[in-house]
């Protein structure tokens, strides 16, 4: 019998806190378009995420992973650190 896992969400997003023990809080932001006035309107939405290492800082770009739930908040964890804050 083959193991076979379920395809898992990623998204990329902006490190908004990193006070926690190891989690983050990561904000995606994405562009939709206005369904009657074609106006495209900017979305955003908060993730907790797991951080092993507690290696992210605030402000880094981030890709995260749905996984199973951890915590009573947090559902996704760190992939990589795509781009390190200035």
């Amino acid at each position: 019998m083959e193991n076979t896992r379920n395809l898992r969400k990623e998204r990329i997003g902006q490190v908004v806190s990193n006070k926690m023990n190891k989690s983050i809080t990561v904000s995606v932001s994405r562009r939709l378009k206005h369904p009657m006035y074609g106006k495209f309107i900017g979305k955003s939405s908060k993730f907790m995420a797991h951080d092993e290492k507690g290696e992210c800082q605030m402000g880094d770009t981030v890709k995260i992973m749905e996984t199973r739930p951890l915590s009573k908040n947090k559902r996704w964890r760190l992939v990589e650190i795509i781009e390190r804050a200035k």
